[in-house]
């Protein structure tokens, strides 16, 4: 004898399909949101940990946004590829006064070494002299640091010559700052200038001279500023 009697899943009523619905399907969705946003606040976090604990992680950021500005009479420029945080370099004033690097914080700086006798710096200093004088503010500032080491007088009486009157007579008689540059890779000749930012930090170098008032370095400048 056969039992026909089976065991059968009453049909659904109307409304229940199985899947959750109604308020659980919003609670699902509530905690589903949150948990992305907390996971895209946790990266951010993370992220911004990370920029923290590399202080020149930004002026790297920059150098790849100003790349396609190093053009023309700048195009020379290496631009920066990892964070370089500048030596605190030492020189002296016109006044005889103790300076540093770190006096221009809070500034773009073109830090610039040059002597007399070296023709191509010669050159290249009414250049200087002229963006200091256009852009020269409380944002930027040219430093050219003079690295004579047996006439104290030569370079003073050079920039007078020439009536650059904008630049100020910075010079170090020891050529420290020189070796200093080269030994952190940024110093092989003359003249050599590093584009530096506000924290101190390498945007980018050029070894050799430029046209620093031409209308390409005022605008890479200007875009170093703007950013």
């Amino acid at each position: 004898m056969t039992n026909d009697m089976t065991e059968t899943t009453p049909p659904p009523r109307p409304g229940q399909s199985g899947l959750p619905t109604g308020p659980l399907v919003a609670v699902i969705i509530v905690v589903a949101v949150t948990a992305t946003l907390l996971g895209a606040g946790h990266l951010r976090s993370a992220r911004l940990a990370a920029r923290a604990s590399v202080p020149c992680g930004p002026a790297v950021e920059l150098s790849r946004k100003l790349a396609p500005h190093a053009i023309g009479e700048v195009a020379a420029l290496t631009m920066a590829s990892k964070p370089r945080q500048m030596p605190d370099l030492a020189f002296m004033d016109g006044d005889g006064q103790a300076r540093k690097l770190s006096d221009w914080k809070g500034k773009t700086v073109l830090l610039n070494l040059w002597a007399t006798w070296c023709v191509p710096c010669r050159k290249e200093m009414p250049a200087l002299d002229k963006l200091e004088g256009k852009l020269g503010s409380d944002k930027f500032a040219v430093v050219a640091v003079n690295i004579d080491t047996r006439d104290a007088d030569k370079p003073k009486a050079f920039l007078k010559e020439a009536n650059l009157t904008r630049l100020g007579n910075f010079h170090d008689d020891k050529a420290q700052v020189f070796q200093k540059l080269k030994e952190i890779g940024l110093a092989i000749g003359m003249p050599t200038s590093v584009l530096i930012d506000g924290r101190g930090c390498e945007i980018g170098n050029m070894a050799g001279p430029a046209e620093w008032d031409s209308p390409d370095a005022i605008h890479l400048i200007q875009a170093s500023l703007a950013q």
